[in-house]
């Protein structure tokens, strides 16, 4: 028995996977191209305000892997849409 849930539980990220299928062409140049844009810097947002509680503030970074590795962006983009689409890009990439 416990073997066989093991079994499952190793099986079912890949039977998620199948069902997944790919994106559009168009979605995978959209997810695609943000993807190689913050592989090209980091991306962030400051806020400053006042409020009736006094003073507020926040702070947003995203730095992703891509970035930290040095990795190209023209690769990172040609590989995410690769593996959205199951084929190369139909756009070329504008950052």
């Amino acid at each position: 028995m416990r073997a066989a849930l093991l079994l499952l539980l190793a099986l079912s990220p890949l039977a998620l996977a199948a069902c997944g299928g790919t994106v559009s062409p168009e979605r995978a140049y959209e997810e695609c191209s943000e993807r190689a844009r913050l592989a090209v810097r980091p991306r962030g947002t400051v806020g400053l305000g006042v409020g009736s509680g006094g003073p507020v503030g926040s702070l947003d970074v995203t730095i992703t892997s891509d970035f930290i590795a040095g990795r190209d962006p023209n690769l990172v983009y040609d590989s995410c849409f690769r593996n959205l689409t199951g084929a190369g890009p139909t756009r070329p990439l504008i950052l």
